[in-house]
């Protein structure tokens, strides 16, 4: 297939080498640096909306449209070179964002917000649409009842501007993906009590890997009506539709990781005359309404519904018989060969819906002022998983073109049905003491009610849980805090609905209660911003038992293990002069305690890195008005491959130059943004997640060229 390209080839890329050499010195700097960043943000994620998130005991990171426009960033899985408490839990060229933080990945189902409400996040959620992106690090029980204890995202959608806006966006890659399309915001009516704003726009996808190419397409429309009496009406609408083939990954060769500067990381298995592409289709609407009392109080009621259509389409690699060594389902023989399967589930549909009423104000008692928050929610998924055909179509190899046939017959009574109902009430307070004004107490608890039920096994599933927090903060100077704080989580856990390999597919285990401390630090003064957390996270984990006697019977999974998550994250934020430096670091041991740990040979979780390093450093270029260059690295330690092995992959650093130039013209200011990212071209294997019971391994991004234009009229 021959591609067009809309830039130089790779390896002449002409002027641009000039200012990749430019900008190298600054790429040396931030190397050598040891500060890490951080920034001052809005709490829409700690639950106490009245405080910024810099005076909070939690770490909230923010992550702005300009900050992701500079960085390049087109979707959640591109976090990862921004905040080290994010890390990469399969993220495939066309496929969904996969995050973990602090090492334990996030629910799709339990740990995506928009706007501080629960949303479904086996989806394509584009970014052009938020007005910023917020990562909460830490204990989540108090703000989602059911999540996964790393954290939180949360998505906040563009609303009307204060002061009318047009903006036309375009950006081109060398790979040839194109994109464009444009902000539209004003208002109207007596005293412009009525805004809206309108975004939409559309991409020509044709990544670096090889046909991946696709097409994407979004619209999102929000109002505002701002009522007599104090209250403000908001109403919001996104639909979303992105067609493109999924990547799959390697997998290692044998006993070992193959070498990533042999292997092209453009490589696309899924390359077959029957391939077709992954389509992901969303409707997102909310509504929400708040009202203003007297006596600084305010009542607020929010709904948001949420409905998808995906088609899941892939030629998948699992697994090859390496003659000697028989059958081996986790990896692919010694010299790359792998079976092929033809897997297909069209028409998946997911529905979720949530509403939620709180009251936030107040009160004064003995010397001392509590602000509070008292609410209920109510949150529904429902997915409707049709019958899926997953067969055996052949024997591919990497390196190798081979033309397979398709196998599309569907498994029937393979489709399942899935019901999740959460019912919650909540109470969270903030006290400070007129005596003893350097001390505040947080505190929250949630009390969930749970019900899911699963076609697969028929056996409805209940129960309720509390999950409470608690924080003790101290302040004996002014910027500085000093916290520490308690707090448990609840997850709920579903065995893959794969009946060739669990005996008890489908089923729903018990709820997972983690457990949560941490000590933090924040100094805020001057432009400066520093903060350091140690935590330690324990959750218990679901692990499979097999008989190898017996393994045409399959596995049984079951919570027989525990995950235990220690480290230290730090992030700081600091301006002087005509520089800019935003960085944040983290050094993680990810461990499993199993009663099965004698016979392992490591006890480290798989796909965590043990260390990782994000570092943004920008400066103003004198003499040039508006223009400013950048370099940013990337560095994360190494991961383990396989549950209880020792094989781990290396770490790796990579570095990404930019500029961004900010002109005046009579129409409006223009920004140009220009970024290599890997300038160096780095050969590396990114992560490797161990899903399905095999071993994946993603390279990275080979380098790529992109320039964009937002022009403001």
């Amino acid at each position: 297939m021959t591609r067009r390209s809309y830039f130089r080839p790779r390896h002449g890329l002409g002027p641009c080498a000039v200012c990749a050499i430019s900008l190298l010195p600054l790429a040396v700097a931030a190397q050598q640096s040891i500060t890490v960043t951080g920034r001052s943000v809005p709490a829409a994620l700690t639950g106490f909306a009245d405080v910024p998130a810099s005076q909070s005991p939690m770490q909230v990171g923010s992550f702005s449209a300009a900050l992701l426009a500079d960085s390049g960033a087109r979707q959640l899985a591109d976090l990862t070179r921004l905040d080290a408490a994010a890390s990469d839990a399969y993220n495939s060229e066309g496929y969904w964002s996969a995050l973990a933080v602090r090492g334990y990945v996030l629910d799709n189902r339990g740990n995506y917000r928009r706007d501080g409400l629960p949303i479904h996040g086996e989806t394509w959620l584009p970014l052009a649409t938020k007005e910023r992106v917020e990562l909460l690090a830490g204990t989540s029980g108090q703000q989602s009842g059911t999540s996964s204890p790393g954290g939180l995202v949360n998505l906040v959608v563009k609303r009307p501007t204060a002061q009318r806006l047009l903006a036309v966006q375009l950006e081109a890659r060398d790979a040839g993906t194109v994109t464009a399309g444009f902000d539209w915001s004003d208002r109207t009516g007596p005293e412009s009590r009525l805004g809206w704003r309108l975004n939409a726009g559309a991409s020509r996808l044709q990544p670096e890997t090889r046909d991946a190419e696709g097409q994407a397409r979004w619209l999102a429309l929000a109002a505002e009506w701002r009522l007599a009496g104090g209250s403000v009406l908001e109403a919001e609408f996104e639909h979303h539709l992105r067609s493109q083939p999924s990547v799959p990954g390697l997998s290692l060769f044998g006993d070992s990781v193959p070498d990533p500067r042999r292997i092209d990381p453009r490589t696309n298995l899924n390359a077959q005359a029957w391939s077709q592409p992954v389509v992901f289709e969303g409707n997102t609407a909310s509504l929400r309404w708040r009202h203003t009392l007297t006596g600084n109080w305010a009542l607020v009621a929010h709904g948001v519904m949420q409905r998808l259509h995906t088609d899941d389409r892939v030629a998948f690699p699992f697994g090859c018989d390496d003659g000697a060594n028989g059958y081996r389902a986790d990896r692919f023989c010694s010299d790359g060969r792998h079976d092929l399967y033809d897997y297909r589930s069209d028409g998946e549909r997911r529905r979720t819906w949530a509403l939620e009423a709180r009251a936030e104000g107040r009160t004064a008692l003995a010397g001392s002022s509590q602000h509070w928050a008292l609410g209920v929610q109510r949150h529904r998924v429902d997915e409707a998983l049709p019958d899926q055909a997953f067969n055996y179509s052949g024997q591919g190899q990497v390196g190798v073109a081979a033309a397979l046939p398709a196998a599309p017959e569907l498994a029937p009574g393979s489709a399942t049905q899935r019901a999740e109902t959460a019912s919650s009430a909540f109470v969270r307070a903030r006290l400070t003491w007129d005596a003893w004004p350097e001390w505040q107490l947080w505190t929250g608890a949630r009390h969930t009610r749970l019900a899911r039920n699963s076609s697969r096994d028929g056996q409805p599933y209940e129960q309720g849980f509390t999950t409470p927090w608690l924080a003790l903060q101290w302040a004996p100077t002014l910027g500085l805090r000093v916290y520490g704080s308690l707090g448990q989580g609840v997850e709920s856990e579903v065995v893959p609905n794969r009946p060739q390999t669990y005996r008890n597919a489908g089923q729903v285990l018990p709820a997972l209660r983690s457990r949560q401390q941490e000590l933090g630090l924040k100094y805020s003064d001057n432009g400066i911003e520093l903060g350091a957390t140690l935590f330690d996270i324990r959750r218990p984990q679901a692990q499979d038992r097999c008989d190898p006697a017996a393994a045409a019977a399959g596995c049984i999974r079951e919570v027989g293990a525990r995950a235990r998550h220690r480290g230290l994250q730090a992030q700081a934020g600091a301006r002087s002069g005509r520089w800019d430096l935003r960085a944040s670091a983290m050094l993680l041991s990810a461990r499993i305690e199993s009663n099965d740990h004698a016979l392992m040979a490591s006890n480290r979780a798989v796909n965590v890195p043990e260390r990782s390093l994000k570092l943004g450093l920008t400066r103003e270029w004198s003499g040039t008005p508006g223009l400013s260059v950048s370099a940013g690295v990337v560095h994360e330690g190494r991961r383990t491959v396989l549950p209880g092995e020792t094989l781990q992959l290396p770490s790796w650093t990579r570095i990404d130059l930019g500029a961004r130039w900010t002109m005046a013209t009579a129409a409006g200011p223009m920004t140009w943004r220009l970024g290599l990212d890997n300038a160096t071209d780095r050969r590396a294997w990114r992560e490797s997640p161990y899903q399905f019971g095999h071993s994946w391994l993603f390279p990275l991004a080979p380098r790529t060229l992109r320039a964009s234009l937002d022009w403001r009229l």
